[in-house]
């Protein structure tokens, strides 16, 4: 854009550049297992504090990913806000920047485990955006952080049980799923400009036969640890996790795949999305209670 910005034209550019619809999700992703966790012994203003940390940390990874993307984004995404002008790089980085001290000021009242879980989660965003995005480590990063997720809700409302932590090798395995799926879209311009990532490796028919590959193995996992009694579950609860991942599954085979029109690719991600949370927020209700 040659002319002169509005303020609302400059307003418009800061909201995408945040990814209004991802940096969505996560938030209420930490909201609803930040809110199980502590219902019993509910503190609202933990809570909000709990939420506006996360929310600070999403839009700083999502405004520094446009960042560093801008270059790229001007060959393949040219609705991008960087690219259109509705955002000035320098801006974007700043902003970025202040979102992240941000985030730090906020957990300060937060039990201290939940600032280092936070920061873990910070440190392998920004890496990402800095270079293991191209590569295929990327799907490394994502099963990584995505388990943080749901620890970092729980121990910063202060009921963080060690059960808890076989969310690591369960959210791993949907961390590589999220970051398949949320691929999907851009694996043709991703490959197009050079990008080395999991996804692009795969190939759009091998994200569909793993994404679901992959969540069926999360539950199977699932599945022992309940059968083992390592976490306690009654049988309608596993059978209603087994009749969910079914019925899920079984959406994104019928409906979604690499012959279906890659307008279809970003609903996929948010139907992979909202089953995730959902698997996430039942093993949290089980070990928490």
């Amino acid at each position: 854009m040659s002319k002169k910005r509005s303020i609302g034209e400059i307003l418009y550019g800061f909201f995408l550049l945040n990814h209004p619809g991802p940096v969505a999700i996560h938030i209420i992703g930490v909201a609803i297992f930040a809110f199980v966790a502590a219902r019993s012994h509910l503190v609202w203003g933990v809570l909000l504090l709990v939420i506006g940390a996360h929310a600070a940390m999403q839009s700083s990874i999502a405004m520094m990913n446009d960042y560093c993307d801008r270059r790229l984004d001007a060959l393949t995404k040219p609705a991008k806000p960087i690219v259109r002008g509705l955002v000035l790089p320098r801006e974007a980085l700043v902003a970025s920047i202040f979102m992240m001290v941000l985030m730090v000021v906020l957990l300060l009242f937060l039990p201290p485990l939940a600032l280092l879980l936070s920061l873990c989660y910070l440190a392998l965003g920004q890496s990402y955006n800095f270079g293991l995005k191209s590569t295929p480590w990327s799907g490394l990063v994502f099963a990584l952080f995505i388990p943080l997720i749901p620890l970092y809700a729980l121990a910063g409302v202060g009921n963080l049980p060690l059960t808890a932590f076989w969310i690591l090798p369960l959210g791993s395995l949907l961390g590589v799923v999220l970051n398949l799926a949320n691929s999907l879209p851009d694996i043709e311009g991703d490959s197009a400009g050079g990008a080395n990532t999991l996804a692009v490796k795969l190939g759009v028919r091998g994200v569909f036969i793993v994404c679901p590959l992959l969540i069926a193995l999360d539950v199977v996992l699932m599945g022992v640890l309940l059968v083992s009694g390592a976490v306690a579950a009654s049988v309608w609860v596993i059978g209603g996790v087994l009749a969910g991942t079914v019925l899920a599954v079984g959406a994104m085979v019928l409906f979604f795949g690499p012959q279906k029109p890659i307008q279809t690719r970003k609903w996929y991600f948010y139907l992979v999305t909202l089953f995730c949370l959902l698997l996430g927020t039942t093993w949290l209700v089980l070990v928490a209670f």
